[in-house]
This record gives C-alpha cells, structure tokens and sequence, in this order.
C-alpha cells in the first residue's frame, strides 16, 4: 500500500473523528460560564432590597451596599426621614482607636447594632464586646438592646431555640429549656442548670416529643409551650413495629450500621402519636381522651410546622389546647379541643375532601382564637383557599371571611381587638397568578383590600406598633423595589431600587417570563427561559429542562427578581436554551389545578413539559426540539428518568439526581398523601424501574449511599432494571453523602455540565475543570 496512503488514513480519521464530536470547549469556555453564577453576579447588583430592623419605636435601619461598601441606614416613617444613621468613618477611626486594630469604613465588625433611644447613639457589639458610639466617641456599655427583627415570617407560639443549643426549645419566659434525653422529656432551669425528668416511661421506638420517622430526623423535641411556661403540648410517639431503614458509610475496616425507622407506603404500622400535656413544675402527664393519631399534619408531610408542632395551638389562659388530627391518606381533619387539666377531648367539626386535605405550604393556615372562643378555619372547598369563622363551642360555621377565584397563601397576622386578618394571596395578578400580593380583610367577611398593589411579587412586613408596612416588590425581570406604606395600603415613599446598570454593562441578560398551554390545552402555565450572551437567532440551540415536579412546589419556586437561578445561567452561557416550566399539579393556584395527577405522581406534569417546549420552541425557532435534555434532584430526579422513559423519542440526555424513583421505597407520609393508599393506587405502574426498558437517551443516575430522605435504593432499582434490559447508562455515587451532596456538589454541577456538552450539544467539555467560586 502507498506510504502516503498509510500516513493519510488516520489523520483523515482523526480529521473525521473531531468533525463529529464539534466544538472543542477549553477552561476559558468553562469559566465564562461559571461567571454566570450567583456568586458571580452579585457584585453587580446594588441595593437588591432591604431588610428592615426595626426599633420598638417603628424605627427601623437596615444596611445597603454603596460603591465605597456596606453603609446603615436609619428611618423614621413617621417624620418621614431617612439618611445614614452615623457618621460610618469616624465610628471606625474611634473603634481603631479604642482596641487597636484597624477598621474601615465600608467594613464595620458589627455582629449586633441597635440604636439608644434618643436615636443619637449607637449601640453595637463587635469582637464579643459590647460599645456605644456617640457624639464620635466610643465607650463600653452594658445597655440590654432590644432590637425587634421582623421580616413578614410567621410567628408561632410555643418557644424558640435555647441559647446556645439547638436541640432544646425554650420557654416563653426564658427560664427553662425542654429537651430530649433517654427518650424521655426533660427541663432545664436555666439560670441554674438544674435538670428535671417530666416523663419516665419513654423507651426506644417509644419516646416523647421524638422526631425520628422517615426523611424528618432530628435531635431537637417536638413540642408546643404553653404562654404561661407552666405546660407542655406533646406526644409520645410509637414506632416499635414500624420498619427499619439501614445505610452502611464507606470506610476502611469493619461497616457500621446506620438504623432507624422509615415507615414506607402501605405499611401495616406506621409511626403513631399518643397527644399529652405535661404539667412541669410538679410533673404530670396527661393523656388526651383521644384515640392515637397517625404521624401526619395538614402541612406537607411533616408533623413540624416552624419552629413547633403543626396544628397545635395552646389558649391565651393555658386551659385549652385546640389540634387537628389528621387520618392516614390526609382526607379527613378533625378540628378538637382538649381540656389542658383533665384531657377531656370535644370534636368541633371534620373537613372531609376526595383527595387530600391541606391547610398551607409554608405553615398552616388555621388559628384558635381563645379570646372569642373561635376557630379561623382554611379550606379549599370551593376550589379556592379561603378562611371560615368557626364557633369553638359548637363547632358551628359563624361566616365564612373571604372568597373570590384566588388564593390566601399565608396567614401572616390576625389582630384578634381590630378582628382584621393579614394575609398573602396569590391570582390577584392578571400577569402571573404566583404573583404574591400583601392583603386583608375583617373577619365579618368586609373590607378586603390589596396593601401592596401593583404587579409583581410583593414581600411585606409590619413595624411594631402597627402602622406601616415596608414593601419589597419585584418579576423575575425586573429588579426590586422597596416603598413604605401606611396600614391602608397608600405609598408613603419611596425608599430603594435596584441598580443593575453594572450588571447590564457585563452583557447579562434578565430571565425571560413565559406563558404556554397546560397538557389539557386550556390551563395556562408559566415558567422562565434562559439564553446565551451572545445569542444568535438564527442558529439552532439545544434545550435543557430543568424540573422539579412537586406536588408540594415546582419547579420555579420564587417568582421574585433573581439574577440567575442555580447554575442555568452557566448552562446557557455553555451555549444551551434553559427551561423552567411550573407545571400543573402544583399548589397556590386553585385545588383543582393541584390535583390534576392526584393518584398518579408518575405524571410529574411531564406532558406539560414536552408540551410547553413545543410552543417555545414555535415562538422562538433558535430552540433545538432535536436536542432536549433534562435534569432534575429528588422528585426531580424521578421526574427526569421518567423524562426518558416515557417520551424517549423528545428527551435524549438525562441526569437523574436522587431520584425516588419507587414511591412504594419512599415514605409513607408522601405517596400517601399525594398518590393515595396503596389499595387505591397503582403504585407499581408509575415506578420507574419497570419502564426502564424504554431507554433511548443518554442517562446519568445519582445518588448519594447515605441518603436518609431518599434511599438509595430508589437508584439502585433503576440500575438493575436498565441491567437486565441491557440498557447503557452512567451513574455516579458518593459513597458518604446524604440527600444533597455537600462538598461534592460542584464536582457534580461540572458532572453536569460535562454530560450536556458532550451528549447534548456532541461537543468535548474541557478535561476536569474546578470550579473557582465552588468554595464560596
């Protein structure tokens, strides 16, 4: 054969070979992405809305960015005033001055400020002392500042955090701390340190206040004080029969064991609540006269609700105690209350609905009101969340509060004297139903009004004494706005707006908003796109969807201003369309809208995504619908290999992330809630393991070996039935990680990255690329 030929054979292969794979990306090219990230991005935003502290006196400061750094402004709504609170140079000359390190302006080492109550001096602590600084000198002070933080968060009653330790809950008086020790309740006096034991026959599967079923484990007790700080509302929680879960760490010599209880859908025992009420001065329990209760709440699928116990609330006087019980499948809600010194339970009233039951997503939405003996009830019987007046007595309807085709999403305050309720809704936006709007109304059902008109998603909070409202708003395109209104809702001033002029300067684009057809053709949906910098319309980008299906939140998650959301700007400065779309299925819409695949979670609004690519991709032609890919975690994850098992012909490349790919693996407060009893529903049909077979794409299963929300079982299931289909995939693990990978997780995002690029867009991603900013 020529010699030529022989020499000209391989490098025409080698010619061939790079022509097929196509773009050669180098670290530049990674890093340019990575300059899409948030870490990235944030040193262009100024003033990205604030977050007040305010004063007892309705003052309220909060710092903001300026190019010479961080600067404290102070506000006074009633004067109408604002300015920088102190001279910001001259307090850290003085604090150079008085402990011999030097200090800048524009970097205060304040851990704590509050301000004196003539509004001239400053209070603050740094480095573990406590100063005050005024008329430009510094002197040590040992004032107690009382600074009120509030963000628009709602308060529970019951107790928060003992200093210093996370796994006790202090009492309202600050004098005693609850915890756990060998599976019994105990106390702590405070000033003393004096332990005494409340409970004595908790034992192992069988303790008090415990929170330790399925994913939800922790150390710290579950339990409701009672205002005077005499009582305790809790349970002893059975789960002696329940089933364990076991988990082996990666290590080098003999496996340790991981064990606890993990009850899974259809289970014959499931973890079950004894409710008591625990005198604590001179210990006594007492048993509620109710039958036990299954681990459940009408709050997602958890029975923890902020800080406490969802459902829970104690009376103003301590006598009463007013809870839900909730049934196993979450259809029936029994409103009860119980007599704090006997245990003597009355039912009010039962709300029964076809699928299940649901008082809120963030917290629940039901109050006891034990000044007027009522109960502030929410439903969304007529297919819209609204509140109904109660009688506590007779379990009576007085009248119902509110109603109208949107939603209440948060109860955020009742003035029980003014008998007005506080409240977020959401389809009060023509633009966007997720749009969040500040509300309220009387509890006769009158004077509802918009506090924070105008569009966008709006975030409130209170001053103390009631009478003023700041009022954060912004789009997911369009940068924050934050004005002070007065308690009717009137804009008193405008106080900051967002300069993204920087951040436009580098060439970032906002996030596009948009609305396309549900699976049904009628329902509308929303989500957001990215695209590349430099796009170009008339060239053909692949798609990546990322998704996350709920039932209990979607995909998109906030609906305020973001410079980028995880990595999917990177992503599209790799040269990709990204894609979020909120599909149906979801809550803070309409009850019917949440329940379109009640029964089926295998549905993981999946139509809807292929779907709403398809109209995207006929309003912007640069959307490549030959190459679409898709990523998701946890119900994600599931949703993905779903993705690619179901519509294998629309979805080529997958990475599936910590997947609970069998719902018959997962726990039981989950698929019972949103899938219904296993009796009901066809759990095994909506597994992905048994469509594995269906593999066409490029897939990539993750899972972390010691995850104790999701087992990795789930994984390990699909792998075995891609195995037996004799199906090729990737899969990565870490072998020592829970449910989230932890310092693992930017090895992960460029895993990602990496899979895209290369299966995806048939591109060469550059050779072990470190993601810089990964530390921060």
């Amino acid at each position: 054969m020529n010699k030529f030929l022989l020499t000209a054979i391989p490098l025409a292969l080698a010619l061939t070979t790079h022509a097929q794979q196509g773009k050669v990306f180098t670290a530049k090219d990674y890093e340019r992405a990575e300059s899409a990230m948030t870490y990235n991005l944030e040193p262009f935003t100024g003033r990205t809305g604030i977050r007040p502290t305010w004063l007892p006196d309705d003052r309220y400061y909060y710092r903001t960015p300026v190019a010479e750094g961080n600067q404290f402004i102070l506000v006074n709504p009633a004067k109408g005033s604002k300015g920088v609170a102190f001279d910001h140079a001259k307090l850290a000359a003085a604090l150079s001055a008085t402990t011999g390190k030097e200090y800048k302006a524009a970097d205060l080492p304040f851990q704590t400020i509050s301000f004196s109550a003539n509004g001239k001096g400053v209070i603050f602590t740094a480095d573990g002392k406590q100063y005050k600084f005024e008329n430009n000198a510094i002197t040590p002070d040992t004032t107690t500042v009382k600074a009120v933080a509030l963000t628009g968060a709602r308060g529970r009653r019951g107790g928060g955090f003992a200093a210093g330790n996370p796994n006790e809950v202090l009492s309202p008086d600050k004098q005693k701390a609850a915890f756990i020790k060998d599976f019994n309740l105990w106390v702590r006096d405070v000033k003393t340190s004096k332990e005494t034991q409340l409970t004595t026959d908790g034992v192992k599967d069988d303790g008090y206040a415990t929170d330790n079923a399925g994913w939800a484990q922790g150390t710290r007790p579950i339990l409701i004080w009672s205002p005077d700080s005499k009582k305790i509302a809790t349970f002893q929680q059975d789960e002696r029969k329940v089933n364990d879960m076991y988990l082996v760490p990666t290590k080098v010599g003999a496996p340790k064991l991981v064990a606890w209880k993990y009850p899974f859908p259809g289970d014959a025992e499931i973890p079950m609540l004894t409710r008591v009420i625990i005198n604590v001065d001179e210990p006594k329990v007492i048993k509620l006269n109710v039958a036990p209760d299954p681990h459940r709440s009408t709050l997602s699928d958890d029975i923890k609700g902020g800080a406490g116990w969802a459902d829970v609330y104690w009376s103003d006087d301590a006598s009463k105690l007013a809870f839900v019980s909730t049934n196993r499948d979450h259809k029936d809600a029994k409103v009860r209350i119980a007599d704090a010194a006997t245990g003597a339970v009355t039912e009010l009233f039962t709300e029964t609905v076809k699928t299940q039951f649901e008082s809120g997503w963030d917290a629940v939405n039901w109050r006891y009101l034990s000044k007027t003996n009522e109960i502030l009830w929410f439903s969304e019987r007529d297919n819209w969340g609204h509140l109904y007046l109660y009688d506590a007595t007779t379990g009576k309807l007085k009248n119902r509060v509110d109603k109208g085709d949107w939603v209440l999403t948060n109860v955020v305050k009742v003035d029980e004297k003014a008998r007005v309720i506080y409240f977020t809704a959401n389809n009060l936006d023509p633009e966007n139903p997720y749009f969040s709007k500040f509300c309220k109304i009387g509890m006769d059902g009158k004077g509802f009004t918009i506090l924070t008109p105008g569009p966008g998603t709006h975030t409130a909070s209170f001053s103390p004494m009631g009478n003023f409202i700041i009022d954060t708003y912004s789009k997911p395109d369009v940068p924050p706005v934050t004005v002070l209104r007065d308690m009717k809702g009137k804009q008193i001033a405008e106080f900051e707006r967002t300069d993204i002029s920087k951040l436009t300067a580098t060439g970032w684009k906002p996030i596009i908003p948009f609305s396309v057809k549900a699976h049904d053709g009628t329902t509308d949906v929303y989500g957001l796109m990215w695209v590349p910098k430099n796009l170009d319309p008339n060239k053909k980008y692949p798609v990546i969807d990322y998704i996350y299906p709920g039932p209990q939140g979607g995909s998109v998650g906030s609906w305020a201003f973001s410079t980028t959301r995880g990595d999917n700007g990177a992503l599209a400065e790799l040269g990709f369309i990204v894609v979020e779309i909120e599909g149906t299925s979801n809550p803070l819409r309409s009850k019917s809208f949440h329940d379109m695949s009640y029964g089926n979670m295998a549905d993981n609004t999946l139509s809807d995504q292929v779907g709403g690519i398809k109209q995207l991709a006929a309003k912007y032609p640069y959307m490549d619908l030959d190459k679409v890919g898709i990523w998701g975690h946890s119900g994600g994850g599931f949703a993905t290999a779903g993705a690619m098992f179901r519509y294998p012909d629309f979805f080529k490349v997958g990475v599936a992330e910590s997947g609970n790919h069998e719902n018959l693996n997962y726990e039981d407060n989950w698929g019972e809630r949103y899938n219904g009893l296993v009796a009901n529903s066809d759990y095994a049909a909506q597994a992905n393991q048994s469509l594995a077979k269906n593999l066409k794409g490029k897939l990539m299963l993750v899972h972390g070996l010691m995850d104790n929300n999701v087992p990795p079982q789930n994984t390990l299931l699909v792998v075995e039935a891609l195995e037996k289909a004799n199906k090729d995939f990737d899969l990565v693990v870490f072998p020592n990680s829970p449910h989230g990978y932890g310092v693992y997780s930017p090895y992960m995002m460029r895993r990602r990255w990496d899979y895209f690029v290369k299966n995806l867009m048939g591109a060469t991603p550059p050779q072990e690329y470190v993601l810089k900013g990964a530390s921060r």
